[in-house]
Order: structure tokens, then C-alpha cells, then sequence
């Protein structure tokens, strides 16, 4: 969805306007980020966390 060093600003309003029906408003309050999340361009990459994650988290910032 990018050409070059910026961003094909065509293409990612067809995607948010017509594919993914967001109102103008809608379109032009999202971040970049956001809209390629949101038109399937960017995958997460972190896994799911386990319950043994989240006792390695409560025990590096235990609420005080």
C-alpha cells in the first residue's frame, strides 16, 4: 500500500472509503497505522499471552 517513501493515498481511501465503508470522518481520524490494521495489511506478530506470562508480569510490576 505504499509506493516509493509515502503512502498511495488513492489506494488506502478506496480501502477505507468503499471496502471497509468508514465515513470521511471515520477515514481521516485514523492513524496510518490503524487503516493498514484495519485493511488487513499488517499482521500481529505477538503471541497469546499464557498464565505463566501473566504471573512473570505480576511479579515484575506487583501493584503496590
Amino acid at each position: 500500500m505504499t509506493r516509493g517513501r509515502g503512502f498511495n493515498w488513492s489506494e488506502l481511501m478506496l480501502v477505507g472509503l468503499h471496502q471497509l465503508r468508514l465515513r470521511p470522518e471515520e477515514f481521516w481520524n485514523l492513524t496510518p497505522a490503524e487503516l493498514l490494521i484495519m485493511a488487513g495489511a499488517v499482521r500481529p506478530t505477538s503471541q497469546i499471552l499464557t498464565r505463566s506470562g501473566l504471573d512473570e508480569l505480576c511479579a515484575l510490576f506487583p501493584d503496590i
